[in-house]
Formats: C-alpha cells, structure tokens, sequence
C-alpha cells in the first residue's frame, strides 16, 4: 500500500475551503492504467488531500476480498473514505463520477466551486455538467468504435465523423478556455472527467494504429480544441500516473484480440 498526497494532516485546496476542515482518511483502489481510476488521482492530487494506495490488477480475477468488502462490480477506482471524529465508519464510494463528485462538492476548490460560494457558482457547475454530458453523451462512444473499425476506410471514415462531432459539439464550449474550461487558469471538474482520455487520444494517434495519425491532425485544426487540450495534457497532475508506453501497447494487444474474436465468432456462423 503506497501513501500520496499532502503529508501535513490538513486537507488543503486551492482556495483554502472545505466543508469540515479536517483532513479525511482516504484509501483510493486503483489501477494506473485505467483512465477511469485516472479521474481520482487527478482529483485526489489536485486537492492535495493524503491517500493510501492499493493496485487492483484488472487482467487477473478479482480478489475475492475486493468483491466482498469493496466494489462486488469488481471495478475501479474506489475510495474507502472517514473523517476522524466526525464520521469514523469508513465508507465505500464506487464509479469514477461518483468519486470525483463527492471530492468536489466535500472541498470546493476551482476544480468545482461550492453552489452557494457566489452568485455565479451554480451557473459555473451547470456548464460543467453540460460539458460532461456532451462529451459523454456525443464525443465518448466514437471512440470503441474507431479501435473496432477495420483499417483503412472504415477507420478513415469513422474519424473524419469523429472529427466533425468535436468541431459541432465540444468547440464552440471552449471559446472562453483560458486556458481551462470556462476562463479558468485552473483544471477544472471539466478537465478531469476527460483528460484522461485526450491522454489516450494523442498517444493512441501518434502511434497510429488503433487511432489513425490523421486523428490527431484533425484536431490540431480546431483552434480551441488544441489550445485547451494541450493545456490539459501538459498539467503536472495530469500526467502523474500516466504510463504511455504501457498504455497504448495494451490497447493494442486489446484491440488486437477483439478483432480476432470478431473474426472468430464471424467464422462460424458462416
């Protein structure tokens, strides 16, 4: 079990703000490769709130220890959470959102302020959650699609319409971007929800074969995707946990068995 975070006994935030002033207990179930446990690094790091550590491999069954005391899903990440002399059972918070959520809204900070800090902070939260919805909504699922799709026109195709929906849908959201969402010099909750998948998106297009090259040169040519996404990218807290050699020769060695099932599971229904 590894420690991270502040060291000091106090949850800090950027903007001095939580909502007991007591620094938590938190056990955070991760996976460094799995961009959905990435969402809770970049928070927890982010925060500067301490955490213990624990590595569940996904490639392997489950321990049956974390099916039965932790997520019975077998996902993650997870945070086992307290608050000593406050609330001392320790809780279980599952799915990404839901962790990231909950770190938010327990210690407002830029990231998501509280929804009664200002006059503006409730509308600040609400075009965050459009953008998330967006992104989730129109923007996440071309991306199985293209890593399914076969090589050459299909891909090719299938990433000149990806391409097309971020210009439509997600562009025009970042006109403010300075250089993070909505005028914020800070990572925001915008941020975190998707930096790990941009990550993912410019690595997989440099290599060039789960994603296509031309991916990547298509989104330098929208100006406020590209300023802001570099931003993003380029964020210390970001990039903490980030293995990109590992990561891309998994999705490939992935990718590469799915269509091999497909053409398996194509083969004999012939």
């Amino acid at each position: 079990m590894a420690t991270n975070g502040s060291s000091n006994g106090s949850a800090a935030t950027s903007n001095g703000h939580n909502t007991h002033n007591i620094a938590p207990k938190i056990t955070l179930y991760t996976n460094h490769r799995c961009p959905y446990a990435q969402r809770a690094h970049i928070t927890l790091d982010t925060l500067n709130l301490p955490y213990d550590e624990v590595l569940i491999d996904l490639d392997t069954p489950r321990p049956q220890w974390y099916l039965d005391d932790i997520n019975p899903r077998g996902l993650v990440p997870a945070i086992k959470y307290s608050v000593p002399g406050v609330f001392d059972k320790e809780e279980i918070i599952t799915e990404s959102g839901i962790v990231v959520q909950f770190l938010c809204d327990s210690f407002p900070s830029p990231l998501l302020p509280g929804s009664k800090e200002s006059p503006f902070s409730a509308l600040k939260r609400a075009r965050i959650a459009f953008f998330v919805d967006t992104w989730t909504s129109k923007i996440a699922p071309f991306q199985y699609q293209i890593m399914l799709a076969a090589p050459g026109e299909e891909k090719e195709g299938k990433t000149t319409e990806w391409l097309k929906v971020i210009e439509k849908e997600i562009e025009p959201l970042l006109a403010d971007a300075a250089p993070f969402f909505g005028g914020s010099g800070e990572l925001t909750l915008a941020e975190v929800m998707v930096a790990p998948f941009l990550l993912r998106w410019f690595a997989l297009a440099r290599d060039g074969e789960v994603v296509p090259r031309g991916f990547g040169e298509g989104l330098e040519r929208l100006p406020g995707f590209e300023r802001w996404a570099r931003a993003v990218v380029g964020e210390e807290m970001v990039r903490r946990v980030w293995d990109e050699e590992g990561v891309v020769a998994t999705m490939k060695k992935r990718v590469r068995g799915m269509a091999n099932d497909q053409i398996r599971v194509f083969g004999e229904l012939q």
